[in-house]
């Protein structure tokens, strides 16, 4: 039977297994949906019990089949979700979405207690975010439902609670710890004083390494199963094992984000202002992110123009770099673009155009869009000097994205990856001892270099 490493890889809105050969190839997936379901609340919320059902099933199937000897397992998932567990294991609570409002009241009585805000920020990395940071989730729990509270014997975030269901050890490990959760304090390396003070501390299981594995014995078979990583973390981890100089990676999709692995200093106020947060690498090192809501911008534009300029919805994907119509913008270049879900100090009090054809308004889509994403990254580089620049997930294919991003940030080797197994490769590479090198990202991950453009007239 070929040996393989199980990958769980836990979405919002897909779930999916893989599993991987000895060379991180493929060589087997499933996806599932679930319907949401509703806390007590009103508010939707993830189907634990449907996902725990099919997360044994498939499991225990592949462990059946005569094709696949599993040697390991670990599990990926996205963060700001608690599962709460009673000293007999039992789930007390639906699993709260990070979607979930808090009351106002209770955010504001945190900050008086623990506050100032912006230092408070800055210390934990956390911008202010409501059930975004986890944290506030135990906060909320011990202050408006204590009853719920006292029966808390641990709290896992949601990749550990996935291991748990394979193990039964309840453990921490860094990466969700560091996700915005505003648990932990990064100038101390150690949770934040408000943890301590609130008891919380005592529903935490023990700290370990995100490279830990538990060796097992399973329905009688031997596995090495791991302790679960933030998505976010995973997605990193491939780059970090095998390009050896500074970098920041883009991250593109519904968010963007720009991933600092290498920053040396805390976050300043000016940063936390720009949208700036820290993630966690595996070994409890900080990495500064700076989000934008680039992709959901974009899908609201692009939908506004194609319904403007009469063309079909998928018009977009076809639009290729023009040249003579980024050099037409540019000269007398004003913004154009009144945003959706985004905030730009440029931007105007509406959207106006002056153009006859779709593919000009969406080049200038485009450019102010870039414009907002190089500025993102600045920040996220902060005071390092940074030479390579990687973007993978959905604006990698985006021809007039990554030429704009080429030409804007001309002084930075620009490469892009094609992966969508980003995420379940770094939970698969976790708890690996496989060294990985610079070929890994060419063989695993499509890596294409990008020339910046040439237009004499304008450099």
């Amino acid at each position: 039977m070929q040996e393989v490493t199980a990958i769980f890889d836990i979405g919002k809105t897909n779930k999916k297994f893989f599993l991987f050969d000895s060379e991180y190839q493929e060589v087997y997936r499933e996806y599932m949906r679930f319907d949401l379901i509703e806390d007590e609340d009103g508010h939707p919320t993830e189907d634990l019990k449907s996902l725990q059902v099919w997360l044994k099933e498939v499991f225990d199937r592949i462990l059946t089949s005569k094709k696949f000897n599993i040697t390991a397992i670990n599990f990926s998932t996205y963060g700001a979700s608690f599962v709460h567990l009673d000293e007999n294991g039992k789930v007390l609570t639906p699993l709260y979405s990070y979607t979930k409002p808090l009351d106002e009241a209770l955010i504001a009585s945190f900050y008086t207690k623990y506050g100032p805000e912006t230092k408070f920020s800055t210390h934990t990395g956390s911008s202010n975010s409501g059930m975004l940071n986890s944290g506030m989730q135990l906060y909320w729990l011990k202050h408006n439902r204590p009853e719920i509270f006292k029966k808390i014997a641990f709290s896992l975030h949601l990749p550990q609670y996935i291991s748990y269901l394979f193990t039964g050890i309840p453990i921490s490990e860094y990466t969700s710890i560091g996700c915005h959760t505003a648990l932990w304090d990064y100038g101390k390396k150690d949770y934040h004083e408000w943890v301590y003070k609130e008891g919380i501390h005592h529903i935490l299981p023990p700290i370990v390494s995100t490279e830990t594995s538990i060796n097992m014995n399973y329905n009688g078979n031997h596995i090495k199963i791991g302790v679960g990583i933030h998505d976010s973390s995973a997605a990193l981890l491939p780059y970090l094992r095998s390009i050896k100089e500074k970098f920041i990676l883009i991250s593109t999709g519904t968010w963007s984000i720009a991933f600092n692995p290498f920053t040396e200093t805390a976050l300043s106020e000016n940063e936390m202002q720009n949208n700036c947060i820290n993630y966690m690498r595996i070994n409890g090192k900080a990495v500064k992110a700076s989000r934008i809501f680039l992709g959901n911008e974009y899908s609201l534009q692009v939908s506004a123009l194609s319904k403007k300029y009469n063309v079909p919805d998928d018009s977009h994907k076809t639009v290729a770099f023009d040249d003579e119509v980024f050099y037409e913008i540019i000269k007398d270049f004003e913004y154009a673009f009144r945003w959706i879900s985004i905030n730009d100090k440029n931007m105007p009090v509406e959207t106006h155009f002056k153009f006859d054809r779709f593919e000009h308004a969406y080049h200038q889509l485009m450019i102010e869009l870039v414009l907002i994403q190089v500025e993102s990254i600045k920040i996220a580089a902060g005071g390092d000097h940074i030479e390579k620049l990687y973007i993978d997930g959905g604006f990698s294919d985006n021809d007039v994205y990554i030429k704009l991003v080429s030409h804007y940030l001309r002084n930075m080797e620009l490469r892009t990856t094609d992966s969508s197994l980003g995420s379940a490769l770094g939970a698969a590479i976790a708890i690996s001892d496989t060294k990985l090198n610079s070929k890994f990202l060419k063989k695993n991950y499509s890596l294409k270099k990008h020339i910046p453009i040439i237009l004499n007239e304008i450099i």
